[in-house]
């Protein structure tokens, strides 16, 4: 342990609150889209006040109420649509979102660092998504959140173990960053957005894992599957035998090696359950806020989403702590871990 007392970074924030120039320049390239004669959006306007606004009152007001330190920070994951629209659709719009992070992290360099939204499109390779990863390490981001299912719902892509994925999973590697397993908002009915289908596709990827042999092939990959890995750790005797089942070595070493869950899980008995079952090293404290569940909880007074609370309430190791608050954090995102020790931390 490197202090007495742990950084507290959160590894999973989203910029839900953005300036309404960014929703309206969306709108208005929805429509351009399906509507040609109506007019394209040349781009977002915002001003550093403005951001400055949104940000201040709401993610650095929570994070500093909340006692924490820093936000791994990325566009809103419900609005990356990239069912929406085509691929030239999708590319501008991360573009822009993108470039609204980075103005965020020049302005508040000391509370949150980038991670970037990707172009990713139904039926499309990965090179845009390659060019976009680099450009956004250069301006600084450390990492990205990687769509299993650009198609929002209908989960029409190839397994993230297919080799579709390989080249942009060369590339992570080449970058020594990791990505963080996010779908988008939900075109199926089906599918409520943050309650059924973030949930689905977090179950689905690890189930992906176990059945593939990627991490054979990429021993350096790290992925982060947020919302507390979804309801692995819930099943976690079902995945261990359907991994027995499937021929494959202990999960220990087949998937965990180079898979990560967050704790944005809120309520205590389910943050209990994934520290009871999932190993220390395997946990990155995260919270989502201001994200998908907002409100106060009734039996308790508290926000739904302030997970430190949780995480500080378990009887574990003051070591262990360190490593959920700060310790996994650098070692998954090597380049934060830089960033800190350039500032003396």
């Amino acid at each position: 342990m490197s202090r007495e007392k742990p950084l507290i970074i959160d590894c999973h924030g989203h910029y839900t609150t953005a300036p309404a120039p960014l929703t309206h320049f969306r709108e208005a390239q929805i429509a351009h889209f399906h509507d040609p004669l109506k007019p394209a959006p040349e781009g977002v306007v915002v001003s550093d006040d403005e951001i400055r606004e949104t940000i201040e009152k709401n993610q650095l007001k929570l994070l500093k109420e909340r006692g924490a330190d820093m936000t791994i920070f990325s566009p809103r994951a419900s609005v990356m649509g990239p069912h929406i629209g085509d691929e030239s659709v999708s590319k501008r719009w991360t573009v822009e979102s993108n470039n609204i992070i980075k103005r965020v992290i020049d302005l508040f360099p000391d509370y949150f660092i980038g991670v970037c939204q990707l172009p990713q499109s139904p039926g499309v390779g990965l090179q845009g998504s390659i060019d976009e990863l680099q450009r956004c390490v250069d301006m600084g981001f450390i990492g990205c959140n990687l769509n299993p299912d650009p198609s929002g719902g209908h989960f029409s892509a190839p397994p993230l173990t297919d080799r579709y994925w390989y080249p942009f999973f060369e590339k992570m590697i080449e970058l020594d960053v990791p990505a963080m397993v996010h779908v988008s908002g939900s075109c199926n009915p089906a599918f409520h957005a943050t309650g059924a289908y973030y949930i689905n596709a977090d179950t689905t990827a690890f189930m992906q894992f176990i059945e593939g042999d990627l991490f054979r092939d990429f021993p350096e990959l790290r992925l982060i599957i947020p919302h507390g890995g979804g309801a692995v750790p819930y099943h976690w005797g079902r995945y261990r035998g359907l991994a027995d089942m499937l021929k494959k070595p202990n999960l220990r070493d087949h998937v965990m090696k180079n898979v990560y869950f967050d704790t944005c899980v809120y309520h205590q008995p389910g943050i209990d359950l994934l520290f009871q079952v999932i190993d220390n090293k395997n946990i990155l404290f995260g919270s989502e806020m201001v994200g998908a569940v907002r409100g106060i909880d009734p039996e308790t007074g508290f926000y739904f989403d302030d997970t430190k609370r949780y995480v500080d309430n378990l009887t574990v190791s003051a070591e262990n702590k360190y490593n959920v608050f700060e310790g996994n954090a650098r070692r998954v995102y090597p380049r934060l871990d830089a960033s800190l020790k350039a500032r003396g931390l």
